[in-house]
């Protein structure tokens, strides 16, 4: 027992750093269930942290090559030393979580490693299906699995809703990196391409890449809202993406002027409407 709320207690610590929205939701959820959400969050911050911590793809690829080892059961995923590998395997066992999707997660992410765009809004919505949509269906099978079988329709929209927000907040670091998550589709329907949007020398087309875009996010929030309230038992599962909204509207608002500004609420902002999302289920 010991072993086990020190290995949770370092989940939520590494958590804390690395995403701490999702830190907050996995405090607001069942005891029981905190561990299990701990480790889904903290590798998924793993993924999603891949490109940061590497000089070029191939080492990446080998990165996320472990994981899928991992949950594949090879031999190259060892747990040893790794105390979220270990604590992910615990969480599939226990709570009887698919691998498939956690091993396309790790393959949507190999994406995040190279510069090609993305094509069109649809293979935007493909990736976030697989990555921020496949996270909150795991939460939720974690939290009820029988309320979670019929809430897929929402995690879908709401995954891509968070994922656009996030590509969003995560706007200047990506031009930086030479990245771009939104979709050439509505790059070229603005007069963009990749490389003038990266440059972003004409303001006025890329505000309106980056208009079109958040309305993009905000369609499937609505289609979200539009699929009824949320099950109590899910409510955690779906608290990090009741920001979305604050952050859809402002980037809506001030196009090109969010490769400047900060448009992430406060994080005193942010807890409430968590707080207020868990209350009322008003996500």
């Amino acid at each position: 027992m010991a072993d086990h709320a020190e290995t949770e207690g370092l989940l939520l610590s590494e958590l804390r750093e690395a995403d701490r929205d999702r830190y907050l939701a996995a405090l607001l959820s069942p005891a029981d269930r905190r561990g299990a959400l701990a480790a889904l969050y903290v590798f998924n911050a793993e993924l999603a942290r891949v490109r940061e911590r590497v000089s070029e793809p191939l080492p990446g690829e080998v990165r996320l090559q472990y994981w899928r080892d991992l949950l594949e059961g090879a031999g190259h995923g060892s747990t040893e030393a790794n105390p979220t590998a270990s604590a992910l395997l615990a969480a599939i066992d226990t709570f009887h979580l698919p691998r498939e999707p956690l091993i396309r997660m790790t393959e949507a992410r190999i994406f995040d490693l190279y510069d090609d765009p993305m094509g069109t809004t649809s293979e935007f919505e493909g990736y976030a299906g697989e990555t921020a949509s496949a996270l909150i269906q795991l939460a939720s099978l974690v939290l009820d699995p029988k309320a979670a079988a019929t809430h897929a329709n929402a995690a879908g929209h709401a995954g891509v809703a968070q994922a656009v927000a996030g590509s969003l907040l995560l706007l200047p670091r990506h031009r930086t990196a030479g990245q771009v998550f939104v979709p050439t589709e509505i790059l070229t329907a603005t007069g963009l391409d990749r490389e003038s949007f990266l440059i972003a020398s004409d303001r006025a087309r890329v505000g309106n890449a980056i208009r079109a875009f958040a309305s993009f996010g905000r369609s499937h929030l609505a289609k979200f809202r539009e699929t009824g309230r949320i099950a109590k038992t899910l409510a955690p599962a779906y608290l990090p993406m009741s920001v979305c909204e604050n952050i859809l509207v402002k980037a809506e608002k001030l196009g090109e002027a969010i490769l400047e500004e900060e448009i992430r609420p406060a994080q005193w902002k942010r807890q409430l409407l968590m707080m207020r999302s868990l209350l009322f289920r008003k996500i």
